[in-house]
């Protein structure tokens, strides 16, 4: 058994567990990713940004919805918002994707790869949870738009270093709309 905010107390396998365990699996990825950037990298800030927003959200998670109200951790209104405007802009300075690429290319857009897939695991366990107990709909967008967010700044990178992007197939669509 282990304590959650609210001072319940619930089995190590509860989903709440489980999706706060993704969360911070992520935020180590982050982690990762901030330790092979230089101190002044242009990303350097927002990434630390994103950490403490994800140690608000892991509050926010390890609180039952009844008890919610009284935790004093909150989330910025701007927040999915401000990681869209994030994605444009790393997306505006990449050339279009028109494949499936095979992550790696560098160990910078190689973790930033790994903080997709962990975004992505941490958001499935959260709809899991929304399922038993309502998780706030910016938590659920915000970690949807977190993999999208880490998929381009990985491209970004690996245009930035000069590196080809290794790719698998041609999107699907891509290949209708050309016939």
């Amino acid at each position: 058994m282990t304590g959650i905010h609210g001072g319940s107390r619930v089995k190590k396998t509860d989903i709440r567990i489980e999706a706060n365990g993704c969360i911070d699996e992520l935020n180590v990825a982050i982690g990762l990713v901030r330790s092979f950037m230089p101190i002044d990298h242009l990303w350097q800030n927002d990434l630390k940004e994103t950490q403490l927003t994800l140690m608000t959200v892991m509050s926010l998670v390890a609180t039952p919805d009844e008890k919610r109200g009284q935790n004093p951790n909150r989330l910025q209104e701007t927040l999915v918002t401000d990681i869209e405007k994030w994605i444009d802009k790393a997306t505006a300075q990449s050339s279009e994707s028109e494949y499936f690429i095979l992550p790696g290319g560098n160990p910078l857009s190689a973790f930033l790869h790994q903080c997709r897939v962990a975004a992505r695991r941490a958001e499935r366990a959260l709809w899991q949870l929304n399922e038993e107990d309502s998780v706030p709909e910016a938590i659920l967008q915000y970690v949807n738009r977190l993999s999208d967010l880490f998929f381009a700044l990985a491209r970004h990178e690996m245009q930035s270093a000069g590196i080809d992007e290794e790719r698998w197939k041609a999107f699907a669509y891509k290949r209708i709309k050309n016939k």
